[in-house]
């Protein structure tokens, strides 16, 4: 499914790190930054989360909340979180419909093997819940402070 910036963006409900069942329309009225990742403990993402750490207060002065997601359980999240001090919630997309629903669980190749995994990207939704950007195929370097810019100057 293609999503379309200014329409509504899918909506989810996933198991959250905080032991609660979160959806997007929790969040009505504040920009979210959802950001899916392939995987807890790796070294990219494990930087694309310290970045996102080290931004949050940032983020939360521009009315902005931010969520990861990835498809490792919630213990793992926990794990996560405990070790880099994550102040943002963790979400388990253990069966990857939402990636699926955002168009990031896509066919992967490492080292000449083939698998399903998760594209790492990141959603931009609106106060209203609308997608305002999107960033496909992320590099990890740089792309919070991009993604703080967009927020400051069209949010």
């Amino acid at each position: 499914m293609a999503l379309a910036i200014g329409e509504k963006a899918p909506a989810f409900e996933l198991p959250a790190s905080n032991g609660e069942s979160v959806k997007l329309s929790d969040f009505a009225g504040k920009n979210v930054v959802l950001y899916f990742y392939p995987k807890d403990m790796t070294p990219g993402c494990t930087t694309e989360a310290c970045d996102f750490r080290d931004h949050h207060e940032s983020f939360e002065g521009l009315n902005a909340v931010i969520l990861g997601v990835s498809p490792d359980p919630i213990n793992r999240h926990e794990k996560f979180i405990e070790k880099h001090g994550l102040p943002f919630l963790l979400l388990a997309d253990e069966d990857h419909k939402t990636a699926e629903d955002y168009g990031v669980w896509q066919l992967k190749k490492n080292f000449g093997k083939e698998y399903m995994g998760i594209e790492r990207s990141t959603f931009i939704i609106d106060k209203e819940g609308n997608l305002a950007k999107e960033w496909r195929k992320v590099k990890v370097k740089g792309h919070v402070e991009e993604a703080l810019k967009f927020i400051k100057e069209n949010l």
